[in-house]
This record gives C-alpha cells, sequence and structure tokens, in this order.
C-alpha cells in the first residue's frame, strides 16, 4: 500500500521483479580500462535520429566509465549467454577482473566492447546524461550495430530469475 510519501524500496524491488524484460550486458572501456554490467533498464528511444537509453546505478562498476567516455555497447543476450549475464551481474562468484573471460569480444566502431554472439550489440555515443535517483540515464546515440547471424531466443529476467519465452506449438 502507498502513502504520500511513495513505497519503500524493498517493496518498489519487489514490484519491479515481477516486470519480465531483455537481460543486456552494458559494458564501457576508457583509458585501457574495461568494465560492465548486467542490466535490464534498457529502451529505444528514436529511430530518426537512432537513439536507445541505458539506466545505470551510479554505484555500478562501469557508470563512471560511460560518464568518463561518453561511449557504450548495450549488448542483448541470447538465452544461452546466461553465464555471461551472471558473470557481469557478479552472480558467480568471479573477481570483477575476469568479467571479460568468458565469451569472445570485439569492436565495431567506438572502440567498446561487443559481445560476438549478442543477439544485437549497439555501440552507442553519450548524447545525453540525467541523473534520476541512485541512477543516471544515458541517452545514447546509436553509431553502429550487429545482429547475430542465429535466430536466438532472447534472455530474460522476471520473477526474480532468468527465464526464457515458451515456445508456441
Amino acid at each position: 500500500m502507498s502513502n504520500s510519501t511513495g513505497i519503500s524500496e524493498d517493496a518498489f524491488k519487489k514490484g519491479m521483479r515481477e516486470l519480465a524484460a531483455a537481460v543486456n550486458v552494458i559494458t564501457a572501456a576508457h583509458d585501457g580500462k574495461q568494465d560492465g554490467l548486467t542490466a535490464t533498464a534498457a529502451c529505444s528511444v528514436s529511430a530518426e535520429p537512432p537513439q536507445l537509453l541505458i539506466c545505470v546505478n551510479t554505484e555500478a562498476g562501469g557508470h563512471n566509465l560511460i560518464k568518463e567516455s561518453g561511449k557504450f555497447v548495450l549488448n542483448i543476450l541470447a538465452r544461452d549467454q546466461e553465464d555471461i549475464a551472471m558473470r557481469f551481474a557478479g552472480m558467480d562468484g568471479a573477481d570483477r577482473s575476469e568479467r571479460f573471460g568468458l565469451g569472445t569480444w570485439s569492436e565495431l566502431t567506438t572502440g567498446t566492447p561487443c559481445l560476438d554472439g549478442a543477439l544485437v550489440n549497439f555501440d552507442c555515443e553519450v548524447a545525453q546524461q540525467i541523473t534520476a535517483g541512485t541512477h543516471s540515464i544515458f541517452i545514447g546515440h546509436i553509431v553502429a550495430s550487429r545482429t547475430a547471424d542465429n535466430d536466438g531466443a532472447p534472455l530474460l529476467y522476471g520473477d526474480g530469475q532468468f527465464t526464457g519465452l515458451a515456445t508456441r506449438s
């Protein structure tokens, strides 16, 4: 139940776990450093010019690299890339420095790591940054994209777990 001051952080998080969303790895690179994070907060903004947005917690490891470099890649994960989602979410016990140890990585235009085999990679330059509570909203101008050759299903997160779409028969 809400009141005039809103809802609790726990109630918000519990409710948002019910919002199923695509799982993405957002990567950033700057001055020889690279980092990344798993996120579901991403969506399209505009087709002309081509833009999307991501929401990144200001305490997340990749946040400052995005801010400093002015670029990022949104890697939309396939259903069989749950291990990579877990690695970049810090859920598999690996050290942060080992995040890029899973998967094969390449670059498109900005020099930011792109996950080979992701359903789509959107290579972006930051067009605008907006502060919203504990997060920054980065609006990215898409300068390059790559779509996987496979018809893979997307990796989703809902009900507090990784999942996929049911296949209709």
